[in-house]
């Protein structure tokens, strides 16, 4: 999942044996099916395509992600924060990651220097740190906002959240400093004693090192973060289970509208931790796979097959959230439609509402005000309705 094992899937430097190391270029050359033309093409021009095509719809997705939110005051809510915080760090992987493991299959050795070496890997770590972690906040944010209802939302609810996903960065960048550490640029001898020059991401002689790092980034990265989300949403399922049958009678429509606000962006969350979990996953099997098996290559294809499969996929989870969100949010999908809509058709529509009569310029204003004290109106139970409506 980190940055190692998505920019060196292809290549496994055994501690030892550097001549059976699986690089792109052996790859390329043992798993050729019978027609050479037809992998070649594949290799070179179908792949890349691909990638080039995640890092268009992910720039395009998260960029009008975070314009949305920045842009629009009323959407400056407390998921929201973590959401666009969130797609910050599916861009910095995008822009990061995917280049660099699409050039693999163009260029016969690294080409990104020793610093290159030490930062991308550090820096892709980071930003899966990011997600993950994220995904964990918003996951108590809904706890809190579901069984702890009671809990009052302090005014500065905002700047708190913004603090924390601050905090969630720099917690992400220390942990990722070891990335930096122990990555290496290393001669590498192929089966055809051809030498070429490779970033690692820990030394060759050190066998226990892959196993240790593939076990403590699976546990952070992966298993521990999903193990507490299951936990939050365990109980805001039974939480919302009893509100269903449990609903005060005199504010039975003001309570059952809330709870469907709550249960909505509840439901977002648990989308977003979904892909997430459904992405990742594989990236981590293989790359506990690989570094269980140091000294040994599968260069099967269906092995090439699956390591393409597993990097693919965790690649488009930096993709989906922001159309997840389109298809379930009705407001982020109005906002986003309107990012993409022409600057003169917005200038039109504005001209044509200004000309219309005093009269109905001022139920306009009655109807906008109506809206936003009930937007606004503080709950029963102490928190904002804004901040559970942005979405």
């Amino acid at each position: 999942m980190p940055a190692e094992p998505l920019a060196n899937l292809s290549t496994q430097p055994p501690a030892g044996n550097a001549s059976h190391t699986g690089v792109p270029g052996e790859l390329e050359a043992d798993l050729l099916p019978p027609n050479p033309q037809a992998a070649v093409f594949i290799i070179r021009c179908v792949i890349p395509s691909l990638y080039l095509l995640i890092i268009t719809v992910g720039l395009l997705g998260n960029i009008t992600l975070m314009k949305v939110f920045i842009t629009n005051s009323a959407m400056r809510s407390v998921p929201n924060i973590f959401i666009s915080s969130l797609a910050a760090g599916d861009l910095l992987l995008l822009v990061t990651c995917v280049p660099v493991d699409a050039s693999r299959y163009f260029l016969e050795e690294w080409m990104f220097g020793e610093v290159g070496c030490k930062l991308i890997p550090a820096i892709q770590l980071t930003s899966v740190g990011v997600s993950v972690f994220t995904l964990t906040a918003l996951s108590a944010d809904r706890y809190k906002a579901i069984v702890n209802p009671m809990d009052i939302q302090a005014s500065s609810a905002v700047l708190w959240t913004c603090i924390k996903a601050t905090a969630i960065w720099i917690i992400s960048m220390l942990l990722a400093v070891p990335e930096a550490v122990f990555s290496e640029l290393a001669i590498i001898n192929d089966t055809d004693n051809v030498s070429f020059l490779d970033c690692i991401p820990y030394p060759q002689t050190d066998e226990m090192h892959p196993k240790i790092h593939s076990i403590l980034i699976f546990l952070v990265y992966f298993l521990i973060p999903l193990a507490i989300i299951s936990i939050y949403y365990y109980h805001i399922a039974r939480t919302l289970i009893k509100s269903a049958h449990n609903i005060p009678g005199e504010h039975s429509e003001h309570s059952k509208r809330q709870m469907e606000t709550r249960k909505r962006l509840a439901k977002i969350v648990l989308v977003f931790v979904g892909f997430f979990a459904i992405c990742w996953f594989p990236n981590h099997v293989l790359y506990m796979y690989r570094s269980f098996n140091y000294n040994k290559i599968d260069s099967s294809l269906g092995h090439m097959i699956i390591t393409l499969v597993a990097r693919v996929l965790s690649f488009c989870n930096s993709c989906v959230n922001p159309f997840a969100l389109y298809l379930l949010s009705e407001s982020f999908r109005r906002h986003f439609n309107s990012q993409l809509c022409c600057e003169r058709k917005s200038h039109q529509e504005r001209s044509t509402s200004y000309l219309l009569s005093s009269s109905a310029i001022r139920m306009t204003s009655l109807k906008s005000n109506a809206r936003n004290t009930v937007t606004t109106m503080t709950l029963l139970n102490g928190h904002n309705l804004k901040q559970d409506m942005s979405l």
